[in-house]
């Protein structure tokens, strides 16, 4: 449910102000939003691109660069293969669509291509809704959204996504399009790039779910998106139809286990400020002044997360270690408490996480008793080597 016109526009400032007011907000795209549904539980993340912090030089400043991200050659490739998809009105992608998704509907010749022209975000989300309910509205008819803008609320917050395509069919569903530079193999593609492409289509799905709903009636939103990639090594399209009611049903959930931006931006001080242009002491005060919640999945999906992780590594969090162990740990969640648990200087014995340790710990001094016994024992005779 969207804040109240006044209570949205006082969070709106407080969030221009953690930003520093003289600088520009970073958009909040639909990779991000993917990166925070996997770690919802991390408040720094989620205040930061609530604020539209520019997070890479957040992380320079702090002496921690990221290489997170994608390099300039990878974007104006991706730029180019996207402009030879969608050249001639589209022609090649909506064949593409008609042929993995809808056989059985009429060829997709002379397909309509809206105009989505208009000021600013809010314009461009407005354009697109009422570009979706007139295609929906002419049966019959293919429809290509070439870079639709479209409006979901993320812990209070609005933020403002762009897929690639939307596709409206003759019978009106609506088909969400991603194109990749990465190329398809034999058919198949790398399947980690796979499943991000899927994990960010599954946000393009849930703000048109939205879109949708406010239809009257609702139109199918099909939960097969298509992945458009370049044919072996070749510049040549070809696609896949993939699933993501999985990734769709998965990120609902974690993004509405989000904290809400503006609860965080409550507990923050009133001279709180994240701008990349404040001194290095004081900027890394105020990034400290926010819990994060590292784990290593976050070096391929956030610019902070060397920062967050020599700050882990120097606390001794477990959390460095990997999600699967800080599960297995419970309550214990340093490796400093770790090991104590271990040699039996503290911890209950009844935890199961301290049991295991200290089961492992025996096995251990085992273990390595019995090679030195090995080591120690005088050597078996026999014939002199030649």
């Amino acid at each position: 449910m969207p804040l109240p016109r006044t209570r949205g526009k006082a969070l709106r400032q407080r969030l221009a102000e953690l930003r520093g007011p003289e600088v520009a907000a970073k958009a909040l795209d639909a990779r991000a939003l993917a990166a925070l549904a996997a770690n919802p539980g991390c408040e720094r993340r989620a205040i930061l691109d609530g604020a539209g912090v520019d997070k890479a030089a957040v992380a320079s400043r702090l002496g921690s660069p990221s290489v997170f991200g994608q390099s300039q050659f990878a974007f104006t490739r991706g730029n180019a293969f996207e402009a030879k998809v969608k050249a001639d009105g589209g022609a090649e992608l909506l064949r593409l669509v008609h042929e993995k998704l809808d056989p059985r509907a009429r060829p997709p010749a002379g397909a309509r291509v809206p105009d989505l022209t208009a000021t600013g975000p809010e314009g461009r989300a407005a354009r697109t809704g009422l570009a979706l309910r007139e295609a929906t509205g002419t049966p019959g008819t293919w429809t290509l959204l070439d870079h639709p803008m479209l409006a979901l609320e993320v812990a209070g917050s609005p933020a403002f996504l762009e897929p690639d395509a939307v596709v409206v069919h003759p019978d009106g569903s609506w088909t969400v399009v991603e194109i990749k530079s990465f190329p398809m193999l034999d058919g198949s593609a790398d399947p980690s790039k796979v499943g991000a492409a899927a994990r960010q289509a599954a946000v393009y799905v849930l703000a048109l779910e939205q879109v949708a709903a406010r239809l009257d009636p609702a139109p199918v939103m099909r939960h097969r998106i298509l992945l458009v990639c370049p044919k072996d090594f070749s510049n040549l399209p070809t696609a896949s139809a993939v699933d993501v009611r999985k990734q769709r049903a998965v990120t609902d959930r974690q993004l509405a286990r989000l904290t809400r931006i503006e609860d965080i931006a409550d507990t923050l001080p009133e001279d709180t400020c994240f701008s990349p242009e404040l001194p290095a002491a004081e900027l890394t005060a105020a990034v400290e002044s926010v819990p994060a919640a590292y784990a290593p999945e976050c070096l391929s999906a956030c610019e902070l997360a060397f920062h967050c992780r020599d700050r882990a590594r120097a606390e001794g969090a477990v959390t460095s270690l990997g999600r699967p162990v800080r599960a297995e740990l419970g309550g214990l969640t340093t490796v400093e408490e770790v090991l104590s648990a271990a040699r039996g200087a503290s911890g209950d014995p009844d935890d199961p996480a301290v049991a295991a340790l200290r089961r492992a710990a025996r096995l251990r001094e085992e273990a390595l008793a019995a090679a030195r016994h090995t080591a120690a024992a005088p050597a078996e005779e026999g014939a002199p080597c030649r």
